[in-house]
């Protein structure tokens, strides 16, 4: 079964669409003594069943880690790419910042970012073209994003731009993450692709090329793009028939109010549970809970705590996971009640509470454990 390049879902069992004698590539071109080995092939475009991405059922060209550009020396582009930097380098705050493009050719436009007050750095496959971007003053390395561990020369950088290239990739999730792992941590990109809806709305079907592998639309690139560690910030039609989106790198989650507060609970349990030692009292916890199970292992009180409580017959008789205190009914507690319950089952806490009241020797200190304190119930 043929799998999404994308996301690796399986493709749909018939083909959108099939189209015989295709040029086999758009780019090196067959000379006249070509003619009697030569020949067009079929194309086959499918449709992605878990992420929606049209791409083509096939192989890619030899070529495809180059960047070959044609249109990069026209007054159209220019004006284009001269305008996205305009408004992206000062929205992102890149002044003074490492820029890589990914895929660069031999500079077209990365000599036009070079203008602007960042750090433009660049990249790209083949060596020809390396060399004649260097030889125009840029700083280019011979390289290409081909793997989630690879270290690129230059980097990290601030902010990435990759200019009508993911639609080429064999697997573009890999080439999205290839950059992500050299960028830092509040990093930008800017990100163009040939537009499906337009070839859509123009019927355009010699726009089908085997070059171009994924026919991308403004949804299907934003969820790829999510899936590889990228917010889409804006996205927009340029010059009719192409998508191009700003992308923030996703920051990690900021865990450090769960790791205070991890140590701060575990502690005031702690504490509680030996200063009612140091009376004589002891513990009992109230809630073979997760919440329950993930806190006694935590705070390390296998040898604090007398017991744990609860009323679903089948966590009764054994022990807790991590912390191997056994589990009894409310029954067998009362034979053996403790001075001091910890209740730690979110959601039955007044009814608990209720219960030890009024099934419980008199003089039972009661406790909870709310989101982020302890508080005892008179």
């Amino acid at each position: 079964m043929k799998r999404c390049r994308a996301c690796g879902a399986p493709l749909s069992g018939e083909p959108l669409l099939t189209i015989e004698n295709m040029p086999a590539a758009a780019q090196n071109l067959p000379g006249p003594e070509d003619r009697d080995r030569e020949h067009g092939i079929r194309i086959r475009l499918m449709a992605c069943t878990g992420c929606g991405l049209v791409q083509l059922d096939a192989d890619p060209v030899p070529y495809y880690r180059d960047v070959i550009r044609s249109g990069g020396y026209s007054t159209t582009m220019d004006r284009l790419r001269r305008s996205q930097y305009d408004e992206w380098i000062p929205m992102c705050g890149l002044e003074g910042k490492k820029i890589l493009e990914a895929g660069c050719g031999q500079g077209e436009f990365l000599k036009i970012l070079a203008e602007y007050p960042v750090q433009a750095f660049g990249m790209e496959h083949r060596y020809d073209l390396v060399q004649k971007a260097r030889s125009a003053g840029l700083t280019v390395s011979e390289d290409y994003p081909e793997t989630e561990d690879q270290v690129f020369e230059n980097g990290p950088f601030d902010a990435f731009t990759s200019f009508n290239f993911l639609e080429h990739q064999p697997d573009p999730a890999r080439y999205l993450r290839a950059i992500h792992q050299n960028l830092k941590s509040e990093a930008y990109g800017l990100v163009t692709v040939p537009s499906f809806e337009y070839i859509l709305e123009e019927n355009s079907f010699y726009e089908l090329i085997p070059d171009h592998l994924s026919y991308f639309t403004g949804e299907t690139l934003t969820y790829l793009l999510n899936r590889c560690g990228f917010e889409v910030m804006k996205k927009e039609r340029v010059n009719r028939d192409t998508i191009s989106v700003i992308v923030r790198k996703m920051p990690r989650p900021d865990v450090s109010g769960l790791i205070r507060k991890k140590d701060e609970i575990a502690s005031s349990v702690r504490k509680l549970i030996d200063e009612e030692a140091e009376r004589g009292r002891s513990t009992a916890v109230w809630g073979a809970s997760h919440q329950g199970f993930t806190l006694l292992a935590v705070a390390g009180l296998s040898e604090k705590v007398k017991y744990i409580i609860d009323s679903a017959p089948f966590k009764q008789g054994r022990i807790s996971p991590a912390s191997h205190i056994p589990i009894l009914s409310p029954e067998d507690a009362r034979r053996n009640p403790a001075d001091t319950i910890l209740i730690v089952a979110p959601g039955y806490t007044e009814e608990i509470a209720g219960e030890i009241r009024k099934k419980f020797p008199a003089g039972t200190r009661i406790f909870t454990l709310r989101t982020d304190r302890l508080e005892e119930l008179k």
